[in-house]
């Protein structure tokens, strides 16, 4: 075998190892949203708020000495033709007070999209008194081409949050639904 057939055979293998390489990232990238959930279930530590749409059983009382800021983050996945933003970065409400906000997405492609928002709370701390009563993140979305809707969330934060807490985040990032085989 000559120098030259050595350093082609060489490459060729290096090509289907850098290949399988991408293979598996591109893979594991579509399989991070579900890896995490299931992370989050298990260990039970996650920036994910309570995701129970049931609103609750007894009145919920306001605690108006005291203000929370909530802010408002929003991210889609690269190429994926969606402008997906909150219509105010923040809101200052009292512990208790069941608040509304929305979201406008806008499918900016010329295809139907189908995906899903996953929402994350920080500080991390704070998830467990975050209860999402209303959240366009329960379901699958999907848009035509061009579609633009209003989406609501609608939140209570728990008066029971400690008090060292003036600020908690509530980020979203709109995922594509994987493609199901037909």
């Amino acid at each position: 075998m000559t120098l030259v057939e050595n350093r082609q055979r060489s490459n060729l293998r290096l090509a289907w190892q850098l290949g399988l390489v991408a293979v598996f990232f591109v893979g594991f990238g579509f399989a991070m949203v579900p890896i995490y959930n299931v992370f989050c279930e298990l260990t039970g530590l996650n920036g994910k708020a309570n995701a129970s749409a049931a609103v609750p059983a007894q009145n919920t009382q306001v605690d108006e000495s005291r203000w929370v800021n909530v802010e408002f983050l929003s991210h889609t996945m690269p190429g994926v033709g969606l402008q997906f933003k909150p219509e105010g970065v923040s809101v200052r409400i009292h512990p208790g007070a069941i608040t509304s906000v929305n979201y406008r997405i806008t499918n900016t492609s010329s295809r139907s999209f189908v995906g899903q928002a996953v929402p994350s709370i920080t500080p991390a701390v704070a998830s467990l008194n975050f209860e999402k009563l209303e959240c366009f993140c329960f379901r699958q979305q999907t848009f035509a081409p061009g579609e633009s809707r209003v989406m609501p969330v609608v939140f209570v934060v728990n008066p029971d949050m400690s008090r060292d807490l003036g600020t908690v985040t509530l980020s979203y990032t709109f995922f594509e639904a994987p493609k199901t085989p037909v």
